[in-house]
């Protein structure tokens, strides 16, 4: 029965993979190109969830000064590196004014994201550079968004990049809903494929 089911797998993988080839190409350098912001409450409870859109909104209002105006996501990292202490600092004390005790740690690092829609933006899954925020275990569902460019910082519509600045044509034409479906097929046979290499 073993030896069926990876066969079945295995032919699975194989037609999601023809058919993704193509959309797999065209995808290809958008994670190279965005930076996320990633932000994780401590737990699910209504509190925690309520304190991790706290800590979001102050993040997202002290760091507008340092991203609004970068060029590439390579200054967006630099901007991000040289602050996050000041980021840690920003969210503790939202924290400490909520009167919570847990800690805050902020750092720049690659993380894997499933497909997601942020407004009319949908970005498929794969591995993107983000600044992350962990409340206390970081173990409640998460907010996201693209800090690079500045999708989500207040009052940067008029100022900063957008998608077409930074994606090309292709690229960008792909981050319309529309594709969303077709990232999912993607996610599909990336999970079918690491559940095989898992099982061999």
């Amino acid at each position: 029965m073993r030896l069926f089911t990876k066969a079945v797998a295995a032919a699975l993988v194989l037609c999601l993979a023809i058919s993704c080839t193509g959309i797999t190409a065209a995808g290809e350098g958008i994670s190279d190109r965005v930076l996320r912001l990633h932000v994780l409450a401590n737990s699910d409870s209504e509190e925690d969830q309520a304190l991790k859109l706290k800590v979001r909104d102050r993040v997202l209002l002290v760091g507008e000064q340092w991203f609004k105006n970068v060029d590439s996501r390579e200054e967006a990292q630099e901007a991000a590196a040289a602050h996050l202490a000041e980021l840690k600092e920003a969210g503790e004390e939202v924290l400490r004014e909520n009167g919570s005790d847990d800690p805050v740690e902020v750092r720049l690092e690659d993380c894997w994201f499933p497909t997601r829609t942020y407004g009319n933006v949908t970005l498929p899954a794969g591995t993107y550079r983000a600044l992350r925020i962990l409340i206390g275990e970081g173990k409640g569902h998460n907010w996201w968004c693209v800090l690079f460019p500045a999708l989500c910082l207040p009052g940067a519509e008029q100022d900063s990049n957008t998608l077409s600045d930074v994606l090309t044509p292709a690229q960008e034409e792909m981050t319309q809903p529309g594709f969303a479906v077709k990232f999912k097929t993607v996610e599909l046979y990336e999970e079918v494929r690491q559940w095989l290499s898992q099982n061999s």
